[in-house]
């Protein structure tokens, strides 16, 4: 048997609603909705497991700009976990997260300016902490996607792995919002630089077949892919791609609690 494979339907936040960024670039916005909160509940009744949520004002700003909308969220679609990304830059924010109600925090910036912080943050926070990383032309990106660091993506990867961090999720930013399949090669290749990391692809994914091609990677730490356009475009259904996973049944047996 394969193992388990999650789909992280995205709600990107912008301004209190729910958008997509064509290759990151905060001037092309594509909006899909003024309330994220009904989207996420939408999103849960189809059978998500979890939510991948982005902060993009606060990526851009460098501080959390939206938690009041992510506490609704959360509030909304518990027990259904949430992960959020955008402006966590220091343990306060980390800590203003959790309060309110975000079961995985996930670290960019911060973990590409200084990552021996990053043991720390992983030993105190455990399977509550991932790192973010995005990446063009295989360099890391930083500051809302908007400067390029001086580190590799599989180099940073493998150090961040070292640190101790259990969870990477890693874009392909030329790929994101694009529709143009999932990036094979680069999520092999941080597969293989992080080993004791589950791996969580993001960026292009516009099919089911996309994500049976990620699990034929054969990388038994390819442990998910995060889901935006394509499902607020209705390239594919969210069904579909949890078949694909092949987590639909239990998927749906859970959203069923939740609405019940």
């Amino acid at each position: 048997m394969k193992p388990f494979f999650e789909i992280w339907p995205a709600i990107d936040l912008k301004g209190g609603r729910c958008v997509r960024l064509r290759q990151g670039r905060a001037e092309e916005e594509t909006r899909y909705g003024d309330d994220p909160t009904a989207m996420a509940r939408r999103w849960v009744a189809e059978g998500a497991r979890a939510l991948h949520l982005v902060d993009l004002d606060g990526a851009f700003a460098g501080r959390p700009m939206q938690l009041d909308l992510v506490a609704r969220i959360a509030a909304a679609v518990a027990p259904i976990p949430v992960e959020l990304g955008g402006g966590l830059r220091t343990d306060d924010d980390i800590a203003a997260a959790r309060a309110a109600g975000v079961a995985r925090v996930i670290l960019g910036t911060r973990a590409c300016e200084n990552p021996d912080e990053i043991r720390r943050l992983s030993e105190r926070h455990g399977a509550a902490l991932a790192v973010g990383i995005d990446a063009r032309d295989g360099w890391a990106l930083t500051k809302g996607w908007t400067e390029a660091s001086s580190l590799r993506a599989a180099d940073l990867a493998r150090t961040l792995a070292e640190a101790g961090v259990r969870t990477l999720i890693v874009t392909d930013i030329r790929r994101d919002g694009m529709l143009s399949g999932a990036a094979l090669d680069f999520s092999a290749e941080i597969c293989d630089a992080a080993p004791t990391c589950g791996i969580v692809a993001s960026g292009g994914v516009s099919s089911a077949e996309d994500i049976r091609r990620l699990r034929a990677l054969g990388r038994p730490n390819l442990v998910g892919a995060v889901v935006g356009k394509a499902l607020y475009e209705g390239a594919v259904a969210l069904e579909d791609l949890l078949k694909a996973a092949g987590g639909l049944h239990e998927s749906l047996r859970r959203s069923a609690r939740v609405r019940g």
